[in-house]
């Protein structure tokens, strides 16, 4: 079953997708300023992830439906 995204879900998508951009930016940022091994394997793996997210929030808002 498919249900339309309401007004304020693709409002509240769009703050979501933005704060993790802001975090997706830092994180891609901070990686080459650190000099720790082990936290630069975490920044990396943000980054990764932090794709993903925003990836998929993107195809959230263009196809403007959830899918159950």
């Amino acid at each position: 079953m498919v249900d339309q995204l309401a007004l304020h879900e693709r409002l509240e998508l769009h703050e979501i997708l933005t704060l993790k951009n802001i975090s997706l930016t830092k994180a891609a940022t901070m990686y080459g300023l650190v000099g720790c091994e082990e936290l630069k394997k975490i920044l990396s793996d943000e980054v990764t992830t932090g794709k993903q997210h925003v990836k998929q929030l993107n195809d959230l808002l263009e196809n403007g439906s959830v899918q159950k």
